[in-house]
């Protein structure tokens, strides 16, 4: 299932704008139920701004309308064709520490590895 974008901020927006129960929430935003709870307590997402699910094309009102008058119903995910057809991510490198990447050699490869057609030799040289 998708879940939406910053799902604990979306939450703190339901929470705070909506009535729509605690298991609704926490089926739509991938949280655990008690997390929910908390975020409505103030002991969980203390000071996060809620993000609105709404302005940002993930729910409509009439979708949380319909949620707030039956609570059996859950709320779904606007479908967007443009992030449904996305290819999946490549997998980037491991962390580098901070100690490696200072050391020449091991700079060089990275920018080769990374960018072998933009950058010229002096380019890397000057870089480096």
């Amino acid at each position: 299932m998708k879940l939406p974008l910053m799902p604990k901020a979306t939450a703190v927006w339901l929470i705070e704008n909506t009535t729509i129960s605690f298991n609704q929430i926490s089926e739509f935003c991938g949280l655990h139920e008690l997390e929910v709870q908390g975020i409505a307590d103030g002991d969980v997402a203390v000071g996060m701004q809620g993000y609105d699910p709404i302005d940002n094309n993930q729910l409509t009102k009439d979708e949380i309308i319909k949620c707030e008058q039956d609570s059996s119903l859950g709320l779904k995910l606007i479908s967007s064709d443009v992030i449904d057809n996305l290819p999946p991510r490549k997998k980037d490198t491991k962390y580098t520490p901070i100690s490696l990447r200072q050391e020449k050699p091991y700079a060089i490869l990275w920018l080769i590895k990374r960018y072998p057609t933009e950058l010229t030799s002096s380019q890397i040289a000057k870089l480096t």
